[in-house]
């Protein structure tokens, strides 16, 4: 592919990413359906096959909410591997000690 136009699709992708960050910051700027064309927007760009890997890496660094996406499309292969371990691992526990403090409540 020329340079030329990878540069552009490489633009396009993180100009989209950082709307979609905007929007998930702020619901209330669009509405459902436009949100809907921009996910799908997004994910017609993180589907392009020779989207170079330092420059996918960059943007889902970069943008959360995309990286969330990528990770939806991907999920059978990858599962949640853009997901933050420690946020994981904290919500776990969070959830078990929840559930304890519960159960020992009821006894």
């Amino acid at each position: 592919m020329a340079a030329a136009a990878l540069k552009n699709r490489i633009e396009n992708l993180i100009a989209m990413a950082q709307l979609l960050e905007r929007v998930d910051a702020n619901p209330t700027l669009v509405g459902a359906q436009q949100y809907l064309n921009l996910v799908s927007t997004v994910k017609t760009l993180l589907s392009e096959d020779d989207l170079p890997d330092d420059a996918l890496r960059a943007v889902l660094r970069a943008c959360p909410a995309t990286a969330l996406v990528y990770e939806n499309m991907h999920y059978d292969r990858s599962g949640l591997s853009q997901s933050p371990l420690d946020a994981a691992v904290a919500s776990e526990i969070a959830a078990t000690e929840l559930i304890a403090g519960l159960r020992a409540r009821m006894h």
